[in-house]
């Protein structure tokens, strides 16, 4: 009997999204039926571990913190770049009935202590930092250090030095979990302090199916992990929906996103897509005439943008320079990542300017009396389904204020057309209220990013005693054009409204962003909104 090979596998017979419950039985499948496939290549050497190693290896770490006295339900943090030791650590606490908070590596001592502290975290499972990132050092938690070692004949063990007692159970938010929940996720905080997210093993099986199912993922694919594990964009889109799926992951050598290797990457692991934010994307397009291998790259199937607004012009530019259809998606953290996105190609048809169809969930758009709207009218954006968070932990106003009859108020301002492809319009924190008129920074800075020259733009408001607010911006031009505030000013007058053409308007070296790539709204405002 012929043995099916992995493009094989993918293409016989319709598309099923995988069968699993949570991050538990992730692994389940490929580890029986395919234990000798790639899960992961690590390592600058490129090194392969098989879905049966990565298997064994998460089964050790259940087992050694299963004699620690932790409990199923007990929460543990996990401070990673994206290196083998983050997934080790993440499906093994699994396994043993943990919840695992991620929490960016590159956060100050202070930042990690505080949120830990706040979750009521018992433990913290220590990987190496992002590159250029300093280990971390909570002087109230214990910690306890995971390495995991790779041969390049595939051989691969475990170490977890669990030494210090973890900590006694009652304090934070802790109390609110249990064992169906699976996660604990920290929102970016951009236009407010973090929230702490719950996410139960159902939430992120409905997520991870949806994902799969929207770009048919499978054995025969593999990818690049571009965004860090700790934010939902890199856990389940880039990470989660490959392993449960039977794909590959290559994990960058330090465990972080570098320009200059990453076509490399691609071709190494002979990657049919990619996901990241638009700042990466415009990186490497902007890198592109130097460092595109063209013709000698893999034949990517799709490349997908999340997270941000991606200008439309960039999105064109890519698709004709990588020669692949560029998705735009749209998710946050309370929705488990995905909320809608554009169809592959075979699937449906792309809509100029939206973020595609819902994925597995509902969408309303609902006025500010709480109607919902007709078709093509904006509104803000609700949720619901079963990726949707329950609520905040430890914040009960937050949760009544953003939750309601199990929807989710995303703040989001947006419409819906005949066909029910969502388009955006902004955030409703991020409206300026100029004399009155409601101006929508995002529109604004589409329009500036359209602009020939231009490569990144904010719009912020400026307090005003007359009008109230004014419309502020800060633009990064592309390196060697020589473009200034004026001519840009003049672009956007043929484009915009009065009322919406920046009142003042800076050309600056960089902009603010957040760890997952996103523009830092609260850093913008606090650097130009003066």
């Amino acid at each position: 009997m012929a043995v099916p090979t992995e493009a094989s596998v993918r293409e016989a017979g319709p598309y099923r999204p995988p069968a699993l419950t949570g991050l538990i039985d992730l692994l389940d499948r490929h580890a029986r039926d395919r234990p000798r496939s790639r899960a992961l290549v690590v390592t600058g050497d490129r090194v392969p571990l098989s879905y049966g190693g990565l298997a064994a290896l998460a089964g050790d770490v259940a087992a050694r913190l299963g004699r620690t006295g932790l409990r199923r339900g007990d929460v543990v943090g996990l401070v990673s770049a994206n290196t083998a030791e983050f997934v080790v650590a993440l499906l093994g606490a699994a396994r043993a009935g943990l919840v695992v908070a991620p929490v960016d590596p590159a956060l100050p001592a202070a930042q990690l202590t505080d949120r830990f502290e706040a979750l009521g975290a018992r433990a913290v499972l220590l990987g190496p930092a992002a590159a250029g990132a300093a280990p971390a050092a909570l002087p109230e938690i214990p910690v306890w250090p995971l390495r995991v070692d790779i041969s390049h004949a595939g051989t691969a063990t475990a170490t977890l030095d669990t030494g210090a007692p973890a900590m006694r159970p009652g304090r934070g938010a802790a109390h609110e979990l249990s064992d169906r929940d699976a996660l604990v996720l920290f929102t970016a905080g951009t236009t407010g302090g973090p929230k702490m997210v719950p996410l139960t093993h159902a939430n992120v099986a409905a997520s991870v199916r949806d994902i799969c199912a929207t770009y048919k993922l499978g054995p025969g694919d593999a990818t690049v992990a571009v965004m860090p594990f700790f934010h939902g964009h890199g856990l389940f889109a880039a990470l989660l929906a490959s392993l449960a799926s039977g794909g590959c992951v290559l994990l960058p050598e330090r465990g972080r996103f570098t320009a200059h290797t990453f076509w490399d990457d691609v071709r190494a692991v002979s990657a049919s897509w990619f996901t990241a934010v638009p700042a990466i994307h415009e990186i490497l397009l902007d890198r592109s005439a130097a460092e595109y291998p063209g013709p000698r790259a893999a034949p990517l199937k799709f490349v997908r943008s999340c997270s941000a607004p991606l200008n439309t012009a960039t999105q064109r530019a890519l698709e004709r320079t990588f020669g692949a259809p560029l998705l735009s998606a749209y998710g946050m953290t309370e929705s488990t990542h995905q909320t809608t996105s554009e169809p592959l190609p075979e699937q449906g048809y792309l809509k100029q300017g939206s973020v595609g169809r819902p994925t597995g969930v509902r969408l309303r758009i609902v006025d500010p009396q709480g109607r919902t709207c007709p078709p093509g009218t904006r509104g803000e954006v609700w949720v619901h389904g079963p990726t949707v968070t329950r609520g905040y932990l430890g914040a009960p106003e937050g949760t009544a204020h953003s939750f309601t009859d199990g929807w989710f108020r995303t703040g989001d301002l947006g419409s819906l057309d005949e066909d029910g492809y969502l388009f955006l319009t902004g955030h409703l924190k991020n409206l300026i209220n100029r004399g009155g008129e409601k101006i929508s920074s995002e529109h604004v800075e589409d329009i500036l990013a359209g602009c020939p020259g231009v490569a990144e733009a904010a719009v912020f408001p400026i307090p005003d005693a007359h009008y109230g607010q004014r419309v502020g911006a800060a633009v990064v031009v592309r390196e060697g054009e020589n473009l200034g505030s004026e001519q840009i000013l003049r672009y956007c007058r043929n484009r915009l409204s009065a009322v919406e053409v920046p009142d003042r308007l800076d050309v600056v070296a960089a902009l603010p962003h957040t760890a997952k790539g996103g523009l830092d709204r609260r850093a913008v405002a606090g650097r130009y909104a003066h």
